[in-house]
């Protein structure tokens, strides 16, 4: 069970660290390229917003990997996993969205890598059973 656990969390470590480098890079050449120029339909924001809650967004998601990864503030890191989850479920399925042809695999895949990456940030306990 233990090496189930630490393999959720490596997973955990890696989906997030990618997903903030392709945010960062993303948001990065929007803010470089002039305003407006990014548009993700599945999230609720649009034009400048968009850019400047991808970018620094990202970088507090790189934040708490960081910290995490270092053992500190694993409970921020749960909360930047579950709000990552919870903002592609809305966008993805509870919402009016339409897929293009081939994009609803690509979506399925993000979906489960990211409750599966939630499960992987839930912190360990601390306290250990009496047996």
């Amino acid at each position: 069970m233990s090496a189930l656990r630490g393999l959720l969390r490596v997973f955990s470590y890696l989906f997030h660290g990618l997903l903030v480098v392709f945010l960062l890079a993303v948001s990065g050449m929007a803010l470089s390229s002039g305003p407006g120029r990014l548009n993700f339909q599945m999230l609720p924001w649009t034009g400048d917003t968009l850019i400047f809650v991808l970018f620094f967004g990202s970088l507090f998601g790189l934040l708490t990997l960081i910290l995490a990864m270092g053992g500190k503030a694993p409970a921020l890191f749960l909360l930047w996993c579950l709000a990552v989850a919870v903002l592609l479920a809305k966008g993805y399925v509870f919402s009016w969205y339409h897929f293009a042809p081939g994009e609803m695999k690509i979506a399925g895949v993000l979906l489960a890598g990211s409750w599966m990456a939630v499960v992987g940030a839930w912190p360990r306990s601390r306290w250990r059973s009496g047996r």
